[in-house]
């Protein structure tokens, strides 16, 4: 299969240019990564970004009357705004800044607590990442709450049917993924948040490997909760967003105590701040803030739409040349897959595969993908996966495709 020319109608190879660490040889081999789902590589301009921050505007946020702080303040505020309009979030107080996607789905289940009783009901579906099911099974041990998952079909997908009938229990949680990270298989997610929605329920969508590849209207979705990381769409780590309903971000127990999230204080009473201030505790990432205000504005200065083409149809030729391959198995496989593909050389660890591709420069990852249920609903103890990110070029599908060959030739 030949990448439709007209799919590109931008310099990408001006694109990957960009970012520096894809310039590096491995041995004698060119750096082929396709680990993107687990962390992306960074453009120039975000690590400048953050350098720029640490040189010359290195001081805390909100807090002192000095140039440093202000500079600081402006620029750390001046991302909430950004990551506003990104996600078209009706106000910029909705919009709270995390250490990531991890923390702002224990910042919603630990905020919940007061609201949950015995019995109710948290919806999950069964290909979610770890982190948005233990702080839900923590909230449950706390209130006596009751974990449902939501099956998969046959073919990886969410049970539809399966999830209608959970709703008629009248789940006081749905929380759900926009794709997932193991296999890239994406969610209606508006019709899966209406439905809830119709029941009463409370919505979490945890979008973590949606952003850096879709377009997302929180309004449009219409969920109570959108969570992501900042590392997942060429952003630095140690930053994440909780988007949330005013009414409902007002109403949760805040996870952390002290330091920014304070009005007043003193030994008879602590009064909390208004959002988003109350949500933000102490000291924040602030140049992690400030280069994902960099990640955010590179990505909206790129073609989006060719972008998204590109992806896509690099993902069929990644899936074609896999099956032509042969001894490959596929999981999740669909047309609308989203930036990453499940497979295992048939017989083989998992483990020994991406270690023999690591020995050619071809990064996959390997394991379970912190999706255990997922990988038990597959009958897998584990297996690899290739993901791809805007930078990703049909020269890496083929020096990835190279390299499993060699290593099929090998094992098998």
């Amino acid at each position: 299969m030949k990448l439709a020319s007209s799919v590109v109608l931008f310099d990408h190879q001006a694109l990957r240019d960009q970012f520096p660490a894809l310039k590096q040889t491995i041995g004698d081999h060119p750096l082929c990564y396709l680990d993107t789902a687990a962390t992306s590589q960074k453009p120039q301009v975000v690590i400048d970004a953050m350098n720029e921050y640490y040189q010359f505007n290195n001081a805390n946020v909100h807090r002192a009357a000095h140039q440093l702080s202000t500079r600081a303040t402006q620029q750390y505020e001046a991302v909430r705004l950004q990551v506003t309009d990104f996600i078209n979030a009706s106000q910029s107080q909705e919009v709270i800044f995390t250490h990531g996607t991890t923390e702002s789905i224990n910042m919603v289940a630990f905020g919940l607590t007061s609201q949950i009783k015995a019995n109710d009901v948290i919806l999950i579906d069964t290909a979610a990442h770890h982190a948005n099911i233990v702080p839900w099974q923590e909230l449950a041990k706390r209130t006596g709450a009751v974990i449902k998952p939501i099956p998969l079909t046959a073919d990886a997908q969410l049970d539809i049917t399966a999830f209608e009938q959970l709703l008629l229990l009248k789940p006081k949680v749905v929380a759900i993924s926009h794709v997932s990270n193991a296999l890239g298989t994406v969610n209606p997610i508006n019709e899966l948040v209406a439905k809830a929605k119709a029941v009463g329920a409370l919505t979490l969508v945890d979008g973590a490997q949606a952003v850096a590849h879709l377009s997302v209207d929180v309004q449009q979705i219409d969920c109570d909760f959108y969570v992501f990381s900042g590392h997942k769409m060429y952003g630095p780590t140690g930053v994440g967003i909780l988007y949330g309903r005013y009414k409902q971000l007002d109403q949760l127990t805040p996870m952390l105590t002290g330091g920014e999230m304070i009005k007043t204080v003193s030994f008879n009473r602590t009064v909390f701040g208004a959002l988003p201030n109350r949500l933000e505790a102490g000291t924040p990432a602030i140049a992690e803030v400030i280069g994902l205000g960099a990640a955010i504005s590179f990505l909206l200065q790129l073609p989006r739409e060719q972008l998204l083409a590109h992806e896509q149809q690099l993902m069929q030729y990644l899936q074609q040349q896999l099956q032509k391959l042969g001894d490959i198995e596929l999981y999740g496989i669909a047309p609308i897959n989203v930036g990453a593909v499940a497979f295992n050389l048939q017989g083989e660890h998992h483990q020994d595969v991406g270690i023999l591709l690591d020995q050619q420069a071809v990064a996959v990852r390997c394991g379970h993908h912190c999706a255990m249920p997922l990988m038990a609903s597959l009958n897998l103890n584990g297996c690899c996966r290739a993901s791809i990110g805007i930078y990703t070029n049909k020269q890496d599908v083929d020096q990835f495709i190279h390299a499993l060959n060699a290593v099929k030739e090998l094992l098998l």
